[in-house]
């Protein structure tokens, strides 16, 4: 099976960092309206119900799925799944970011979308340093 296809969920791409922050500054900034922007391109801060709509600014839309406060969030993005996920590093001063996409349609959209999520990443760690 190639690199990125699964049986489950089609193919899919993740991107993980360590960021020397406190695992609940990442969270807050995540999920805040200046972090939004810059992983997901949308406006505000992120919906946290169940079921609550969003539009990205490239006129993308999807909802929430689930919401679990200084944890994670899935969401879905189109016809895609998109989890991040925030959880504690070595150390009390570090946490681990996670981008997750699933049920993407084919070779080319993992591609592209690991691009985006490399560039999403550098984009956030660049701000919380």
């Amino acid at each position: 099976m190639p690199t990125g296809l699964t049986q489950d969920v089609g193919w899919e791409i993740g991107v993980s960092r360590t960021i020397r922050q406190p695992p609940q500054a990442v969270w807050e900034f995540i999920t805040g309206p200046e972090g939004v922007a810059l992983w997901l391109g949308a406006e505000g801060p992120l919906p946290t119900e169940r079921g609550a709509p969003y539009r990205t600014a490239d006129g993308t839309v999807g909802e929430i799925r689930s919401y679990r406060p200084g944890d994670r969030v899935r969401l879905t993005h189109g016809t895609s799944t998109v989890q991040v996920t925030v959880s504690p590093g070595s150390s009390e001063d570090r946490a681990v970011l996670r981008f997750h996409q699933e049920r993407l349609a084919s070779a080319e959209e993992r591609e592209a979308r690991l691009t985006y999520w490399k560039e999403a990443m550098d984009r956030v760690v660049t701000e919380l340093s």
